[in-house]
């Protein structure tokens, strides 16, 4: 059954659910945005506004062609009234959305003030000035007469030193002769003919030398007062354009729900790289919790999903409709500020999941151990979980040397991982590993139904440094990543997979199943690139490689937990 069309109630950007909500239970929290299931109210707003777009939002559906993230937050007024706002990721754009309003964190107007009207001038015209000086035909012509210049004084030299060459052989010649057949004078007259004859070639190479230096020197001359002048304008742009966007963060006057504000400069400035990324608070998250600040509203719920109804050319691994974290590089310091003084959920990701689960030894000798990960342990200490493979390795095993952590597996994977004991194991094993030696092989249960029996994925991965640890595939900056996979079965809507990777990306199994262009199935279970569930379906079942010591292979074989 269709949800109706939300109607706007008032100019204030709150919607109607036009639906039975307020008897509903409410959240005893406000949503942990970077990881949460979405609460009831949140996904009744979310497909309100799902419907909308499909039926109303013609011009959104093709903003957001290459796919966009949409936000709601569930409020609550003076009155106990429940309404929502919504939101979505990227500049807010001065389009016809039929009286649906969108909520937005600065003012157009701060944004468009007289300062920045100017500046953005004044770099137009910058990026004007030093668009033609590039195109200059005379620019196009020292370039042209330099490299001529070049060739014709190397050729004049190499042309000088082969003939150099052949008249030493000759005088050479001459002198050997010259001892049978000549006189003491005459040799000695001979001599000094022979030495001027060198003398006279060596300054014709030096002169050569110093004319295509003096001819090259001139016209590089001219040629560097016009990049002199690109250079500093391009220095003065970058200044620019800095101070602009630094006027225009300062224009991102952020409450949070003490009523405390801070401008984007001041929220990332104890950051690490202490300058905000750019689209800086023009994510959905921050849009609905300044618009309810400045309502007066209280919020009750978040929730924001993707919006994707054709795939086009985006690089972003996520599926339509389905809901997904804030950012972490962009929202985490801006909604760490928003956030305070609500009653926020506690962060899951602090609890550490597998502290009651036990390492297993598959196999133990005193240079190397095969062992068994549950899902939810960390193979490496985190910044705030210490809890990890290595760790427990340490403590179990005291005089363990060297890095011990040969490869990793995902804290939500479980299976087998190799260990090294010894400083001369954990060198040979990585060894192997950066030559591609070790083999392993995967099972995973995939959301959907694969139609083929077999194939490879070949999509090169990305970090997305807006949202770590999410991977992005791109063509032109991503590394190679390799994956063959196979059908073991498929049953009530999902499949049941074998993959081998042959490259070790981060993630890359996850964004190969979950990618349009890979599997088109996220894994079951995967919070990052589909649905979250009980344990992500991914297992480590296989691993083969050479013994460390003895190179003897070595295949060792687990059974999945599902």
């Amino acid at each position: 059954m269709a949800l109706p069309t939300p109607q706007l109630i008032d100019k204030n950007y709150c919607h109607q659910f036009n639906v039975a909500v307020q008897d509903m239970a409410l959240p005893k929290k406000f949503t942990f945005p970077f990881f949460y299931q979405p609460h009831q109210l949140a996904i009744i707003a979310s497909e309100l506004l799902q419907e909308w777009l499909e039926t109303q939002g013609q011009q959104l559906q093709n903003f957001a062609i290459d796919g966009k993230m949409f936000g709601v937050l569930v409020v609550q007024d003076k009155h106990k009234k429940l309404s929502y706002l919504a939101a979505y990721s990227g500049k807010t754009l001065a389009i016809n959305t039929s009286g649906h309003q969108f909520c937005d964190c600065a003012n157009a107007n701060d944004l468009l003030d007289e300062f920045v009207t100017s500046e953005q001038l004044l770099i137009n015209y910058i990026n004007d000035h030093i668009a033609r000086l590039l195109e200059n035909h005379q620019i196009k012509q020292l370039v042209d007469e330099i490299e001529q210049l070049k060739c014709s004084g190397e050729q004049a030299i190499v042309k000088q030193q082969q003939a150099m060459v052949i008249t030493r052989k000759q005088r050479k010649i001459s002198r050997e002769q010259a001892c049978q057949t000549l006189t003491n004078d005459q040799r000695q007259q001979l001599e000094r003919k022979l030495s001027a004859q060198s003398i006279a070639e060596k300054n014709t190479l030096r002169d050569l030398k110093i004319a295509s230096i003096n001819a090259l020197a001139v016209k590089t001359a001219t040629l560097n007062t016009f990049n002199d002048e690109i250079e500093t304008l391009k220095k003065e742009r970058k200044v620019r354009s800095n101070d602009l966007q630094q006027h225009i963060f300062s224009q991102y006057k952020l409450l949070n729900s003490d009523g405390n504000v801070k401008d984007l400069n001041e929220i990332f400035s104890q950051t690490a790289h202490q300058i905000p990324p750019s689209g800086a608070g023009d994510c959905a998250a921050p849009k609905l919790l300044q618009q309810a600040y400045n309502l007066g509203l209280s919020p009750i719920a978040l929730a924001e999903f993707y919006w994707h109804k054709q795939y086009g050319q985006s690089i972003q691994v996520r599926q339509h409709k389905q809901y997904y974290p804030a950012c972490i590089g962009k929202c985490q310091p801006i909604l760490t500020h928003m956030l305070q003084g609500l009653n926020v959920d506690d962060n899951p990701l602090l609890d550490n999941k597998a502290s009651h689960k036990n390492l297993d030894i598959v196999y133990q000798e005193a240079s190397f151990l095969v062992i068994n990960k549950p899902a939810g342990l960390l193979s490496v200490p985190g910044k705030t979980i210490s809890d990890s493979v290595k760790t427990r390795i340490q403590a179990q095993f005291p005089d363990a040397r060297g890095g011990i952590i040969v490869h990793r597996l995902d804290m939500a994977t479980s299976g087998l991982m190799l260990i090294a004991l010894t400083s001369r194991a954990n060198k040979n094993l990585q060894h192997q590993f950066i030559k591609r030696m070790v083999e392993k092989r995967y099972v995973a249960i995939v959301d959907g139904i694969v139609e083929q029996e077999n194939g490879v994925i070949e999509l090169p991965l990305v970090g997305d440094f807006d949202d770590r640890p999410r991977q992005m595939v791109c063509e032109k900056t991503g590394k190679v990543a390799y994956t063959s996979w196979q059908i073991i079965k498929r049953e009530q809507g999902k499949t049941w997979l074998a993959l081998s990777p042959k490259t070790g990306r981060t993630h890359q199994l996850r964004v190969h199943c979950a990618h349009h262009l890979g599997l088109n199935c996220a894994m079951v279970g995967d919070d990052l690139y589909g649905k979250s569930a009980e344990r992500l379906m991914l297992h480590a079942k296989t691993i083969s490689f050479n013994h460390p010591m003895t190179k003897a292979p070595l295949v060792f074989d687990s059974i999945a937990p599902f």
